[in-house]
């Protein structure tokens, strides 16, 4: 069973992933927060696999939250739940170790996927949010000529995932764009990170930014 705490300052989001989520047979919500304040510490207690947590609430914002829970002995993963204004926060919670990024009215088919991703190791990208997070990682300068030298290394094919990767393309998306089966897409993001020298898929998407492959 996969455990997840939702913490977030508007009761109807709450309700609303809550009851999405108590929908799959095999994730359980263990808790909820209203703010940010002791978050870190119902992480303690309840140990979950996966934390959805607002990127702004309350008095303590889900920055601060967020850096709680990764001081934390083997912290869960961290999806941000977010809007369109918040390039500010997204920079801070990429750099804090959030796993994945989500909208707070996101499809309750593809946030069951999500949370699976999450806790089986993976990175979370909402494809509506997708290049708002690649946008909020850059300083103004896209460092255009290092990233295209790491994306001379891949194959025709390697740029085309990677290109789907910055878009925020699950594999199985990926698959279908690209006709090809979900576990021939695994291998291929599997050697564009480890050609293109990013640790996950959000590097990958800002490598393909900054080397020309997402506008």
């Amino acid at each position: 069973m996969l455990k997840v705490i939702v913490a977030d300052d508007e009761d109807l989001v709450r309700s609303s992933l809550r009851t999405i989520l108590s929908s799959a047979p095999d994730v359980e919500v263990v808790a909820e927060c209203a703010d940010g304040n002791g978050v870190a510490e119902v992480v303690r207690l309840h140990r979950p696999h996966v934390v959805l947590l607002d990127i702004r609430m309350g008095d303590t914002d889900g920055i601060t939250a967020l850096r709680a829970i990764t001081a934390l002995p083997d912290p869960p993963a961290v999806c941000m739940l977010t809007t369109f204004d918040m390039d500010d926060y997204v920079r801070r919670a990429l750099r804090l170790g959030a796993a994945g990024f989500l909208l707070k009215d996101v499809d309750p088919a593809y946030l069951i996927k999500a949370v699976h991703d999450l806790a089986s190791g993976g990175v979370v990208l909402d494809p509506t949010v997708a290049a708002r997070v690649v946008n909020a990682m850059t300083t103004g300068e896209r460092e255009a000529e290092p990233a295209r030298e790491r994306l001379a290394t891949l194959s025709d094919r390697e740029r085309e995932v990677v290109t789907l990767i910055g878009r925020g393309l699950s594999n199985a998306e990926i698959g279908r764009e690209l006709h090809l089966s979900e576990t021939t897409v695994k291998g291929y993001v599997s050697a564009v990170l480890g050609k293109i020298g990013a640790s996950n898929r959000v590097q990958a998407a800002l490598v393909a930014y900054r080397g020309g492959l997402i506008a």
